[in-house]
């Protein structure tokens, strides 16, 4: 495995695993237990927009406890003028982004709400997804090596090896440029050669609630987990 790059909510590496393997640990991601707002209870509500979609908005938004005890109680109260937003949900959970805004009150307007939170998975409810993940195969391609200057002008960061009268482009998952080398190709009337290698490009990205290390490595629990279980039945015929 290769590092790409790595944010806060991001990761790129590459791998040399099949894709059978990388898409069923893509789909275990929403096998882990994740805490999001289960129940809403509206006591008031003097703002334009509908119960419901006040509702919705509130279950969306990412949530996270060290705390095993559920549900999770949590209360929004808001009355002054302006935006409400999903920073002032105060209780027994942190709000991911307290940023997010959830309606906006007039002066003389009131929102107060009852909210619990509980543990699910993303497999019952897209609330219960921690992130997600993508993938695709490592592309090289092969040009003519005049176009060299006008490559690394379009494309600073791009790994580019000589071979010859080529050059080889490697299209990382980082900076994409496939598409790129080959417009600038075809433009100069000249054909690039792609080659689609093994190794995988392997994007995780997390809603917060987990970081992306912990995504991954609690996805291939998950996964061990139900390989056991269906272990032991083959054992049992």
């Amino acid at each position: 495995m290769k590092l790409v790059e790595k944010k806060n909510d991001e990761i790129i590496f590459t791998a040399e695993i099949e894709e059978s393997l990388a898409n069923a640990i893509r789909r275990y991601i929403n096998h882990i237990p994740v805490a999001a707002v289960d129940e809403v209870e509206i006591l008031k509500n003097d703002s334009p927009l509908y119960d419901e979609t006040i509702a919705h908005r509130i279950g969306l938004i990412p949530i996270k406890s060290k705390s095993s005890k559920m549900p999770l109680k949590m209360k929004l109260v808001s009355a002054k003028e302006g935006r409400v937003y999903s920073g002032e949900i105060k209780g027994e959970a942190e709000i991911v982004y307290p940023k997010m805004p959830i309606t906006y009150l007039n002066k003389n307007q009131e929102l107060e709400i009852n909210i619990s939170a509980t543990t699910g998975k993303g497999i019952e409810h897209a609330k219960f997804s921690p992130g997600m993940m993508f993938y695709r195969n490592v592309v090289e391609l092969s040009m003519n090596k005049n176009l060299s200057d006008e490559i690394k002008k379009a494309c600073p960061e791009c790994e580019i090896k000589e071979k010859g009268n080529r050059i080889i482009v490697v299209d990382d998952g980082k900076h994409e440029v496939c598409d790129v080398c080959e417009g600038i190709c075809e433009e100069n009337k000249e054909k690039a050669e792609t080659e689609v290698k093994d190794e995988l490009v392997i994007t995780i990205e997390s809603f917060g609630q987990l970081s992306v290390n912990e995504i991954l490595k609690k996805s291939i629990e998950e996964l061990k987990k139900d390989l056991a279980e269906v272990s032991k039945k083959i054992d049992k015929l």
